[in-house]
This record gives structure tokens, C-alpha cells and sequence, in this order.
């Protein structure tokens, strides 16, 4: 059988919020979990995955920590893992309110967005096209900002595109622009995140999964 050369774009806030936000599947193995739901013929040669560093609020004073702990949890025991990493912006802005009095129509507030792991990841997918890396890319996101970049791999480099779509099909639909440059689509199940978890602790060290999780 001759075997694809696979790479994995995983949008870091995207997938953490479509599957495993409140669950307690948040110690995921992703090489074992693309293992178990890709064809055989797939060999995963790179997992890049984008996200942002926390900062932890006074309600939640390990929050910072717990991504430190997985982030090198994985970068430990996935070599080929790569972590990239996007910023936080806070900006005071005015909106609408949802149940406005005859005295107050607006309020002032804090609006903070992830910044870079879009761009980040469209970058690093058009990049490793163009030098020959892979096959078949598998993006891990349903973020249609995303469905440019998918664009010009398929139709100038002809490479496979596969999609994975956090929380679908339970809590979200597919974004039609990204799906209209895949191959295939595979919803993310918690039944197989839940078989997917890295060992506690990461062998040959000292490395736990967060006792809150």
C-alpha cells in the first residue's frame, strides 16, 4: 500500500471550544487520535497546532499553568508535534445591549479575541504546499477565513484536503466554503477523544495530567 504523506493544521481555540471545552477529554493524544479515524494508508509525518497562551483570571489561578503542563506533554511525547503560537488583543468597545432600558441602550466592555492562529496556519498549509511536504492536509478547524488558503492548495498545488470540524454534527453546522474544498469531512466524536488520551504521567517523566481535568 502505498502511504500518503499527511499533515495536521489544528486550529487550537477553535477545536477547544467545539469539543473539549467542558468535557474531560482535555489530555488528548492527538498523533493517537488521527491514528485511530484516518485510513491506514495515511503516515502522519507533522501535527502543527496553533494556539495562544492564557492568562489566568483570579477565579481560575491555574489556568496558565494547566496549558504549560499539555503543552509540553505534548512536545514530549508527539516529535511530531509543533506548537505555533498566535496573541491575545483586548480592546474597550461599545455594544448593544441584549435587554436595553429606556435609560441604557449601550455599555462599555472589554471585547478580547485570539490574534494569529488563523493567519499562522493558512501561512504554514500554502508554505508546505508549495515546498512539496505533503499529500494530503488535513485542517483541524470550521473557520471559514480558513477556505482561501484551502483554495489555492487544492487548485494549484492539487494536493487532498480533508476537513475535521469541531463539535460537529451535535453543536455546530459545516462551513460550506471550507467543505467545498475537501476531499472528505469527518466530524470530531468524544467517544474516540475519549480513547485518545496521552498516558498519565508521560512516560519517563514527571509530567501529570491536571488533577481538575
Amino acid at each position: 500500500m502505498q502511504k500518503v504523506r499527511t499533515f495536521i493544521y489544528i486550529d487550537g481555540f477553535n477545536f477547544y471550544y467545539g469539543s473539549l471545552k467542558d468535557t474531560t477529554n482535555k489530555w488528548l493524544d492527538f498523533k493517537k487520535f488521527f491514528e485511530s479515524v484516518l485510513d491506514p494508508k495515511h503516515s502522519i509525518l507533522s501535527i502543527k497546532y496553533f494556539t495562544a497562551l492564557v492568562s489566568s483570571p483570579p477565579n481560575d489561578p491555574q489556568k496558565t499553568t494547566r496549558q504549560q503542563v499539555y503543552l509540553r506533554a505534548l512536545k514530549t511525547y508527539i516529535p511530531e508535534i509543533e506548537v505555533y503560537f498566535g496573541h491575545f488583543l483586548s480592546n474597550p468597545i461599545r455594544a448593544p445591549l441584549v435587554n436595553p432600558t429606556p435609560t441604557q441602550k449601550f455599555a462599555d466592555v472589554i471585547k478580547t479575541e485570539e490574534k494569529g492562529s488563523d493567519v499562522n496556519l493558512a501561512v504554514h498549509l500554502l508554505n508546505d504546499a508549495w515546498l512539496n511536504k505533503y499529500d494530503c492536509a488535513i485542517v483541524v478547524s470550521n473557520d471559514s477565513d480558513l477556505a482561501e488558503s484551502m483554495r489555492l492548495v487544492r487548485e494549484q498545488h492539487n494536493k487532498m484536503m480533508g476537513l475535521f470540524v469541531p463539535g460537529f454534527p451535535k453543536d455546530r453546522s459545516i462551513s460550506r466554503e471550507l467543505k467545498r474544498y475537501a476531499a472528505f469531512v469527518r466530524p470530531i466524536r468524544p467517544e474516540t477523544l475519549k480513547i485518545s488520551q496521552l498516558p498519565d504521567p508521560i512516560p519517563g517523566t514527571h509530567i501529570h495530567k491536571p488533577k481538575s481535568w
